[in-house]
């Protein structure tokens, strides 16, 4: 059976829904209730067609019915559901999962228990094993080998599974959250790994009980747990946004949420923690890339030719405008995104994503909950490292430095620990030393920030949690199993939930920088674009908003929000950007004024001048391009590269001598493919013909350019060369013995 097509279909249907495209959802899920093995799913279906055909009928004959906004609510409440358990039964069914098979072994289990329906607690399969726990006294830390300690550890795999296999809680999951809550039996970790069970379990099936219970958890405030509920609360909101407006409910205890402390921030910080997981993948291009390929700009093919862009050093005064420098050290002000002194290890932790991926094939990873677990030093992984010779003195540091460090996630600490013993004997010793230097640096970083930050703990576990989750998604075994709530464009402040938890406007201006001052441009420029609605005299923000649409492309945009800066606040950098546009735009003539106009207000800005020289010469007037080159050659007389527009304007001017004086400077640094063109061109129009093509092949034995290519540039260039003479019939001639040589 097609699984892709059954996801597909549901994903049409809430889509369809939302857009209140009822009839349409509704075709659409009785062809997936074809392929459905449960006979009350179509009775459900018919009643639930039968009640919007009778709510049609009854609108179409005029009849004022009170209760119809209510009814129509109930009823794409009622599909919404339906679609969600016919996807259940037919993924359960047909599927082959692993998470269908656990559910399978557990329902079977439940059955031999005597209890088919869980309604209470009572009913639990492991209610005997979870009675016994209870009973038992505070034993914090049972022999990790005794029966007691193996019977707890399966317990704490029923709850994760239950919790996460139910469809729908009722109140045996209800009172189940009570007892781990409450009863102060159970360990911050075990609670910890509960909630994400109930976090998943509601991205399995969607139920408002599941979302009461991770505002439930968050309100209980236990440390380490109330952060991954609401994280969890978090991604589910945006998960479901679509359904979230349809539950006034979810509205109502959300809006309660506002009043208490800190929320609003634990809230700004866990959306900017989702969003930066979209850096790993660039992290992770990078490293395996060793450089992100850039888009291709439209740039003149005389550019390229003459290496324009790299004759100086990249101007820092032609990327971001400098002045904004102020506007990020504000930007982390209202997110306090990072401590200072761990910003940069915080974000590189998405490069051990990279690093430890192929460390996650230990047995250990092949229990889902594992996956989500923290790290602690009691944990049973910790045990093995006593057994051994040379880490076994050192365990106790090694485990507390681990535990202590926010650099590393908790699957990769596990992964870590799990490799250790792996390691050759001078890197087990050189490890020891590392986690004792570095258990001894967190002591008193922790005593630092911690008088500083009030958020420090918040964030530094949240990150932890998000980035255990975004492992699970990528590099979990069951990963195709699970829809990745990391693809895409995770425009979570986009999110009906983020309008109400957040200071919205102070939020968005948040995060328009970061995702500026990461290049993330197109959602910046969606969060510029709103906040122009409010600060039309902010030049700023049309500068900003000007150079997205820049590095998008779209010089046409960029070009009018650029205007609209330098007309509130004329600006050197705004000027060249607006003759940048015009020149990718190909309105060169307008260029050259913006350029003479900056070069007027900088004379001694040898980039604003070199850009003066571009301009002319893409007029072709070369005398006045030469003029301006002379000057930078002047002031920068070390500078080879400079040589290359020179001596081009020279061939062009048909001035050969002079051409190939420059050329032959230029020959003591690295010439370059485009460079043996030209200086062919000149040896060519001389009458040289064989010196011409020895260069022409030099151009292509360098492997910047294929022979196509080279004919394609040659053949641009024929118009230029048989107007400095040389012979229209020759050209086909040499190109043909070109071909031959180079085989």
């Amino acid at each position: 059976m097609d699984i892709k097509k059954t996801i597909l279909q549901h994903k049409q249907i809430c889509t369809l829904v939302s857009e209140k495209r009822i009839k349409l959802s509704l075709d659409i899920l009785a062809d997936m209730l074809t392929r459905a093995s449960s006979g009350y799913l179509r009775d459900e279906y018919d009643n639930v067609v039968m009640t919007y055909r009778h709510m049609l009928t009854y609108t179409i004959e005029g009849i004022n019915d009170p209760e119809r906004n209510k009814v129509y609510l109930k009823l794409i409440q009622s599909i919404l559901e339906l679609s969600d358990k016919v996807r259940q039964d037919i993924l359960s069914h047909n599927s082959g999962w692993n998470t269908y098979w656990i559910k399978q072994q557990n329902e079977k289990e439940q059955k031999l228990s005597g209890k088919t329906i869980v309604e209470t607690v009572d009913d639990l399969m492991f209610k005997s094993e979870l009675d016994e726990w209870l009973r038992l006294s505070n034993e914090i830390n049972p022999d990790p080998e005794s029966e007691l300690a193996i019977k707890h550890r399966q317990l704490i795999r029923n709850i994760f599974n239950h919790l996460w296999l139910t469809d729908y809680y009722g109140e045996a999951e209800e009172s189940l959250i009570d007892i781990i809550l409450t009863s102060g039996k159970f360990r911050w970790y075990e609670s910890s790994i509960f909630t994400t069970a109930v976090t998943l379990s509601s991205f399995r099936t969607w139920q408002t009980a599941k979302l009461f219970m991770l505002i439930k958890i968050y309100k209980s405030g236990q440390e380490q747990v109330m952060q991954r509920a609401l994280a969890g609360l978090i991604l589910n909101l945006h998960y479901y946004n679509n359904r979230v407006m349809l539950y006034p409910e979810i509205t109502d205890a959300l809006e309660k949420l506002t009043f208490l402390p800190r929320f609003s921030e634990h809230c700004k910080i866990i959306v900017l923690q989702t969003i930066r997981s979209r850096e790993t993948e660039k992290l992770s291009r990078k490293l395996h890339d060793e450089i992100l390929p850039k888009v291709a700009r439209l740039k003149p093919m005389i550019e390229e030719k003459l290496d324009l862009d790299n004759i100086l050093p990249n101007d820092k005064n032609e990327g971001k405008n400098p002045d904004w420098s102020t506007m990020f050290s504000g930007s982390e002000e209202i997110f306090k995104t990072m401590e200072e002194l761990t910003n940069l290890q915080m974000e590189g932790a998405d490069v051990y994503m990279s690093a430890f991926a192929n460390l996650k094939n230990f047995d250990f990873f092949r229990d889902i909950q594992n996956w989500f677990m923290p790290f602690h030093p009691d944990h049973e992984v910790i045990n093995e490292i006593f057994r051994d010779d040379i880490l076994g003195p050192g365990t106790n540091d090694l485990a507390e430095a681990m535990y202590k460090t926010p650099f590393i996630c908790n699957s990769d600490k596990y992964s870590l620990i799990l490799n250790l013993k792996f390691l050759p004997a001078s890197q087990k010793t050189m490890m020891l030393r590392v986690f004792r230097m570095e258990l001894e640096g967190l002591q008193q970083l922790n005593e630092d920030d911690s008088l500083t930050d009030p958020d420090k703990s918040f964030r530094t576990i949240t990150t932890q949690y998000l980035q255990d989750i975004y492992r699970f998604f990528k590099l979990s075994p069951y990963k195709k199993e699970f829809e990745d709530i990391f693809t895409g464009r995770l425009d979570i402040y986009n999110s009906f939930f983020f309008s109400i938890a957040c200071d919205t406007k102070e939020a968005e201006a948040g995060l328009a920088d970061y995702f500026f001052s990461k290049d993330f441009y197109d959602d910046a420029l969606a969060l510029y674009m709103k906040r122009l609605k409010d600060k039309r005299d902010d030049a700023q923000l049309y500068e900003k908003t000007g150079y997205c649409y820049q590095e998008n492309g779209n010089f046409e945009e960029a070009l009018k929000y650029y205007k609209m800066a330098e007309l509130i606040d004329r600006k050197v950098w705004t000027i060249k950007k607006i003759g940048f546009c015009l020149r990718r735009l190909g309105r060169n003539e307008e260029a050259l004024e913006y350029y003479l106009l900056a070069g007027d207000m900088e004379p001694d800005n040898i980039h604003t001048t070199i850009l003066t020289g571009h301009c002319y010469l893409d007029l072709r007037l070369y005398e006045e391009a030469l003029k301006y080159y002379f000057r930078v050659e002047y002031k920068d007389p070390g500078n080879l590269k400079i040589l290359r527009p020179i001596a081009y304007c020279y061939f062009a001017l048909g001035r050969f001598d002079d051409s190939e004086k420059f050329y032959n400077r230029l020959a003591e640094g690295k010439l370059i493919a485009h460079d043996y063109i030209n200086m062919g061109h000149v040896s060519l129009c001389r009458g040289k013909k064989k010196e011409a093509v020895e260069l022409y092949r030099r151009s292509i034995v360098t492997g910047e350019i294929t022979r196509e290519k080279f004919m394609t540039i040659f053949s641009e260039d024929s118009e230029q060369l048989i107007s400095l003479g040389v012979s229209a019939d020759d050209l086909p001639i040499l190109l043909d013995y070109l071909l031959f040589i180079t085989g």
